[in-house]
């Protein structure tokens, strides 16, 4: 319910009501029934209402300023003091004519006129009967209709539906009392001491905040049940609308309490600080903004980091989202924005610094040196992406370091393995609590330059989960043409990572998607050979780990011998890792005697080897079996670099099946399938017997069952060891094999030719088979490595066989004769 203690007319207002009470009539039933029954007169002059509509039975005050209402006003106060009261259409017409008034009004009784003193005069109205104008009589000196009545009709007396409804009007409208506080509470009891039913509707119809074309809706209603229904609908919505007002006044109003309550903890914190000679948050927006000063930002960074520091300074410290601004503001300050170290193009020196650092790796090192001339050429360069792949241990990571050395910038790393969360690249929505940005923002943050030479350490090893994946992130940051612009979630803008050098490791390529292995430039690092580890050793990790231990040079010296037998005894793999273990190992037994004041040798000798790391466990392996038919030596590649293998094969008795062992992947099964099924095809090349394919059962085997093997590596091998077993021919002393065959008799090239080679020179091997198109891998092979071996080049199957088995059988031999 709208408050109308002071209704208005012509803009003015009545002052000398103190409550809404104090103009509710005691209207009893029986003033009601002579109300009804007094009869009207057949003209009224008719008084235009503005902003309001009168009621029968209410009584409202009302202000008059037009001269037509004033004048209309004194007569009838003068006279019988009746006249008509209707509501204007529009309420902004200042001089309404008959057309701007609504034909249906209520017959008002003047009660009291009072005389303002700016000339206006208020006058209080009791309405009495509901009227229609039959005719408009004339319009001056003001409006005069003839008039007839509106019925009303009224429900029986033992309608309890109607009832029901005036006492829900009743207990509603003491409700929005209560709820409203601008309704005084004294209005409460003069609901209550309504007894007339027809006069509770009217009333509260008159006092709900409803427009004057809704008030005018109900008047119209003749049937007092419908509008005592729709005065009800009424009150519903308008008491739904006060609650909900009420409620969001109450939150806001807490909310403004607790923030006024909050801002003068804030300002006695602040004065106490200040007292104590602590930082104020003044201070520290100072600081910033002398920050933001010094920075070279262009006018889209600056604009938005002014935005969030208005942002900041507008927010509660107490507020949760000030700490995460604040933040967020500090870390925008602290990026080394359009800051780069500038590089070193000394390339006699960058060379130096690589060849210092690292034995061996010439691919690596040309590649580094080839890049700092173009950059030194151009100066603009974008960097490239470098994807350095190979073996545990070879020196993928640490190169990286020597090359920042080199260029004289700045070194981080990030290790990917197991990263399975794409926020780690991207970085969080500051929106949450604890965000941060990603790995990539807060590494350039480290090294403070936007120039960095940055590792990303084991990229195969990138993992996927619900969380996203981070090898789809690690797209825009490693390609040249997108990464001007790298959006990182929590920074919310792009940031320029196109001239950071980006080297990332792997050990395989196999794992890496196929886009993010598409940007980078894939560099091979083979594993070391025996006399690399040597001079590796000698170089660098013997005296590393002298310093690591506390010993100078003169409290321990070791021999090359001494470093190969540790190499070749004790280490089986690609790179150092492993290597360098060992040599701590020897280098701590001496550490220890050195502490306890023990005599021990200066020099180590390879009797304190085997005192300290034992009985040489990984002997070189030897090619074997000579002279037993069936045994191949094949050469294999694995994770840790190059190997030999022995391939067996045994014939019994049987209906010429072949038996696979030793853990075979499909590929090797296949390889041993097709090199059979060549044999039977071409039995007669070889000499073969068709009785004993067809009688004789063939076993395969490739020893160490526990370890899994796979690849196409060993398919000439497997041939060759079936056709050494059939024809019971011995295969030539100190050969080794690798080749992929196929069914119409070719050798194709097989990969991991280095790897391969190194493994048979510690094996003691002097001669290799491999496809002639093998041919340019050996090429760029050293010649110093290949000493003392001899390679066949082959394109046939006939021809492994030509150079790998001899004409001598085996002695004893019951097969073929």
């Amino acid at each position: 319910m709208s408050n109308h203690k002071i209704l208005t007319f012509d803009n003015l207002s009545l002052q000398e009501f103190d409550t809404e009470a104090d103009l509710i009539p005691l209207l009893t039933p029986e003033d009601e029934a002579e109300m009804t029954n007094e009869e009207l007169p057949d003209s009224l002059p008719i008084l235009p209402l503005r902003n309001t509509v009168l009621f029968p039975g209410v009584v409202i005050p009302i202000t008059a300023g037009r001269d037509k209402s004033i004048k209309l006003i004194n007569e009838a106060n003068a006279g019988n003091k009746i006249i008509g009261v209707v509501a204007q259409i529009n309420e902004e017409d200042e001089d309404p004519t008959k057309n701007d008034i609504n034909k249906v009004g209520t017959v008002a009784r003047i009660l009291r006129v009072l005389k303002m003193p700016d000339g206006n005069i208020t006058v209080i109205l009791q309405g009495k009967k509901r009227f229609e104008i039959d005719e408009v009589i004339s319009e001056t000196p003001y409006i005069t209709a003839k008039i007839k009545e509106c019925p009303e009709k009224r429900p029986g007396k033992h309608d309890t539906e109607f009832s029901t409804i005036v006492e829900s009007i009743k207990e509603l409208a003491i409700e929005i009392i209560k709820e409203s506080p601008n309704i005084p509470t004294e209005a409460t009891f003069a609901i209550k001491n309504i007894e007339s039913q027809s006069f509770l509707i009217n009333f509260v119809s008159s006092n709900m905040n409803l427009s004057v074309e809704e008030k005018q809706t109900l008047l119209v209603m003749n049937v007092l049940k419908e509008r005592a229904l729709e005065t009800l609908r009424y009150m519903n919505v308008e008491l739904q609308k006060l609650e909900l007002k009420n409620d969001i006044q109450s939150k806001v109003r807490f909310d403004l309490d607790q923030q006024q309550r909050e801002y003068f903890l804030h300002q006695q914190m602040k004065t106490i600080q200040e007292e104590l000679g602590g930082v104020s948050n003044e201070q520290e927006f100072e600081e910033m903004r002398t920050k933001a000063k010094a920075k070279k930002w262009d006018d889209k960074t600056s604009k938005h980091f002014e935005k969030e520091f208005s942002k900041l300074q507008r927010m509660n410290p107490q507020a949760p989202d000030f700490g995460i601004q604040r933040n967020y503001l500090e870390l925008f300050l602290d990026l080394p924005w359009s800051v780069y170290s500038k590089d070193n193009f000394n390339l006699k020196n960058a060379q130096k610094v690589l060849d210092r650092d690292h034995f061996g790796l010439e691919d690596v090192k040309k590649r580094m040196i080839e890049h700092l001339a173009v950059l030194k050429l151009r100066n603009d360069m974008k960097s490239p992406i470098i994807c350095l792949t190979g073996p545990p241990g070879v020196g993928k990571t640490s190169i990286g370091k020597s090359v920042a050395e080199a260029l004289g910038r700045e070194y981080v790393r990030i290790s990917l393995g197991g990263l399975r969360d794409e926020a780690e690249i991207r970085g969080h929505r500051k929106t949450y609590i604890g965000a941060m940005p990603g790995r990539i923002i807060q590494s350039i943050k480290k090294a403070q330059t936007s120039n960095p030479v940055f590792i990303l350490d084991e990229i195969d090893k990138l993992s996927t989960s619900n969380q996203g994946d981070p090898s789809s992130a690690l797209l825009e940051v490693l390609d040249p043409e997108q990464n001007n612009s790298f959006y990182d979630n929590f920074l919310e803008m792009g940031y320029d990572l196109s001239k950071v050098m980006f080297i990332a490791t792997s050990n395989t390529m196999s794992t890496i998607q196929p886009a993010l292995k598409d940007r980078m430039e894939v560099i091979k690092m083979t594993g070391y050979t025996t006399e690399e580890k040597v001079e590796i050793a000698r170089q660098h990790l013997f005296p590393k780990q002298l310093k690591e231990h506390g010993l100078t040079s003169k409290a321990l010296t070791i021999g090359k011998k001494q470093l190969e037998k540790i190499v070749e005894g004790y280490t089986r793999e690609s790179g150092v890792r492993s290597l360098e273990q060992k040599i701590a190992q020897v280098i701590r037994n001496a550490a220890k005697s050195v502490a306890m004041e023990e005599e021990y040798n200066t020099k180590v000798t390879d009797e304190d080897i085997v005192k300290v790391l034992g009985s040489p466990k990984l002997e070189r392996d030897k090619a074997e079996g000579n002279d037993v038919a069936g045994v191949v030596t094949g050469l294999a590649w694995t994770s840790v670099g190059g190997d030999i293998l022995f391939i067996e094969s045994l014939i019994s008795k049987g209906k010429g099946a072949l038996t696979l062992t030793g853990n075979l992947g499909t590929v090797m099964k296949e390889s041993a399938t097709i090199a059979l099924e060549y044999i039977k095809a071409n039995a007669e090349l070889f000499g073969l017997d068709q009785d004993i394919l067809t009688k004789y059962n063939i076993h395969l085997h490739v020893p160490e069952g526990a370890t899994p093997k796979d690849g196409p590596s060993a398919g000439i091998a497997m041939l060759t060891s079936m056709i050494s077993l059939l024809t019971q021919k011995k295969i030539k002393k100190g050969i080794a094999m690798t080749g992929e065959i196929t069914l119409r008799g070719k050798v194709l090239p097989v990969g991991g030719i280095k790897e391969k080679i190194l493994a048979a020179k510690r094996a003691n091997i002097k001669e290799i088979i491999l496809c002639h198109e093998n041919k340019s891998d050996i090429e760029e092979i050293k010649a110093n490595y290949l000493e003392g071996l001899t390679f066949h080049y082959v394109k046939e199957m006939s021809e492994v066989i030509d150079i790998a088995i001899t004409n001598q059988k085996v002695k004893n031999a019951k097969i073929i004769d």
